[in-house]
């Protein structure tokens, strides 16, 4: 499998890998008016800059342009998971793996599997 970074920074796996950024995937969004509370709402549209799907290889993009998207060729660094490596200001050094997308169990039907 062939892995090509789509976000503005270089990805770094625990394991010492470096994907140096292709280019950068982004989300078109829009926003309403604030309210009262000073809240609005977001709304995310179209995804750009990533290129056609290809046979054997991933698309590392940004977690918000791996949620709006419906594509299965995307993934995004995992920097949630446990084992993610931050320095002593807690910015993020490496990542353990990266995540894909997995629509909510009332969207799929599915149960979970704890």
């Amino acid at each position: 499998m062939i892995f090509l970074n789509y976000t503005p920074h270089n990805v770094v796996l625990n394991n010492g890998d470096i994907f140096e950024s292709q280019g950068i995937a982004r989300v078109y969004s829009s926003f309403t008016d604030t309210d009262m509370d000073g809240i609005c709402e977001v709304v995310y549209g179209e995804v750009t800059g990533l290129p056609e799907p290809k046979n054997g290889v991933r698309y590392i993009v940004s977690a918000i342009v791996l949620s709006v998207s419906n594509r299965e060729d995307l993934v995004a660094p995992a920097t949630g998971h446990p084992e993610t490596i931050r320095n002593d200001k807690g910015h993020i050094v490496s990542v353990p793996c990266f995540v894909k997308w997995k629509k909510n169990k009332k969207d799929t039907n599915e149960k979970d599997n704890f």
